[in-house]
């Protein structure tokens, strides 16, 4: 083999990966001061591309010019601290560094023959998690009947909860095309997403109060109703912070409708979990404990590089049930012995990444204190945004401050919200999400990006008063 056909060697990859680490630190300490929204046109980047694959090898120091002429041009800048759109998509440096020693290791996490440190510190990760949380002990995979396992998205937690229900109701005696699932009007897309795909044909989306949770007399209703239908309830997603407002369903009431018809009961924190770790935030979760799921991301706000979803489950049985199959070729002594996790039988994927190192990392290099510290900023800014909001007579509040994300619109109406909305999003280093609910328009604000301060509230809050004055 000639040495134009060589693998990069470690002495190669050792200077090479010097220079991405320096590039990779370089850009967290500019983010901040590039245009957060990327300006291309659809096709720019492609334009940018050869035609057909090289043929031959390049250099290295090609593809680290890349990243600047080609990449950083296509890129909205989630990292950059005036990001108040949509919920945070957090990195930080130790899950950086976490996920370059992950791919190095290359490691396939299917069995916990194939890597037992995958299993376990996987496992044992989410264990702690339980008790950061608030958790009850049944969820913990260690002398717990149920257990934890890391997804790629709550989309796909979701989607997976409702395979699971499916799954128990049908060996139970009903019929697939009888099941309902039933969710909050506000709940995530991906609760309806994740029924339909499932194969549920009936999925009831609740209305909800003034502040936007599920109300439980509709719920009630909408089960009474389908039970005299001749259908058959199975299974009902609570929200603890919905992405429109952050609202949070009476989950205990919940609980208890679900338990009285034999519901699955999915728990849905995808964004607002990591609050939990705050002991006076717990509150707004009591009755998480009589779930059978419950999901958060730690790749929102938990300073973990996406993907990272953490799913629970009360008992692991129904799940390994709905998923577990044993084809020869993955049989082993380790896992007929009964004494280990194979997360293959926890989710649809057959493989899987080493996700759990970084969230490993994460929690060790700030403490559970550190986090906590980091997460009562954050929600204590939005506290402060939310009374200036209440303060100004241009302005005002469409629901109650949630966590740290505060939804707010222009007291002159949906137009000088959309161009209140605009005039912010013209700061090249500010970026919110509009929205609309029941044909109100509204802007939210979502505090939480990894390197967000008081400053970058406080450049928000002088763009926030320049458009309600320019939209007055």
């Amino acid at each position: 083999m000639t040495s134009d056909h060589a693998h990069m060697t470690p002495d190669e990859f050792r200077r090479h990966g010097h220079e991405v680490v320096e590039w990779v630190a370089a850009y967290m300490e500019r983010v901040g001061d590039l245009p957060i929204v990327s300006t291309v046109a659809p096709g720019d980047i492609r334009a940018r591309l050869p035609d057909a694959a090289p043929e031959a090898p390049e250099p290295f120091d090609a593809l680290l010019r890349d990243l600047d002429e080609i990449v950083l041009p296509g890129i909205t800048h989630w990292q950059a601290p005036g990001w108040f759109a949509y919920f945070p998509a957090n990195a930080s440096p130790p899950s950086i560094l976490a996920e370059l020693v992950a791919a190095g290791l290359g490691a396939q996490g299917m069995l916990w023959a194939t890597s037992p440190a995958l299993t376990e510190i996987e496992a044992h990760v989410l264990d702690w998690l339980v008790d950061l949380l608030g958790l009850p002990a049944h969820f913990k995979t260690a002398g717990g009947p149920g257990g934890g396992v890391i997804q790629m998205s709550a989309s796909d937690s979701t989607h997976l909860v409702h395979v699971v229900a499916r799954d128990r109701a049908v060996r139970a005696g009903a019929a697939i095309g009888d099941l309902v699932a039933y969710g909050s009007s506000q709940a995530h897309s991906s609760v309806e997403r994740g029924a339909r795909v499932a194969g549920f044909a009936h999925v009831r989306l609740v209305d909800v109060d003034a502040v936007f949770a599920l109300r439980t007399e509709a719920l009630r209703d909408a089960i009474e109703q389908d039970l005299a239908a001749g259908l058959v309830p199975a299974i009902v997603t609570s929200a603890v912070g919905t992405t429109a407002t952050g609202a949070v369903d009476p989950i205990a009431e919940i609980a208890a409708i679900a338990r009285q018809h034999g519901l699955w009961h999915h728990v849905d924190a995808a964004w607002a979990g990591s609050a939990m770790l705050c002991e006076e935030q717990r509150p707004r979760q009591a009755g998480a404990e009589h779930s059978d799921s419950y999901t958060f991301n730690p790749h929102k706000w938990l300073f973990t590089n996406f993907d990272c979803n953490v799913l629970w489950v009360a008992d692991r049985a129904p799940l390994i049930a709905a998923l577990s199959t044993l084809p020869p070729y993955l049989r082993n002594a380790a896992s007929e012995s009964g004494e280990v996790i194979d997360y293959r039988d926890w989710h649809v994927p057959l493989g899987r990444r080493f996700r759990a190192l970084k969230l490993w990392w994460v929690l060790r290099s700030y403490g559970a204190a550190g986090l906590r510290a980091h997460l009562r900023e954050h929600m204590a800014l939005a506290q402060e945004l939310g009374r200036r909001v209440d303060a100004h007579p241009r302005l005002e509040r469409v629901a109650p401050v949630a966590f740290a994300l505060v939804c707010l619109r222009h007291a002159d109406g949906n137009d000088a919200t959309d161009a209140l909305a605009t005039a912010i999003n013209a700061h090249p280093d500010l970026f919110v999400t509009p929205s609309e609910i029941a044909g109100t328009r509204f802007v939210r604000v979502a505090i939480g990006q990894t390197r967000t301060t008081a400053a970058d509230v406080e450049r928000l809050w002088t763009a926030i008063l320049g458009g309600a004055d320019g939209a007055a």
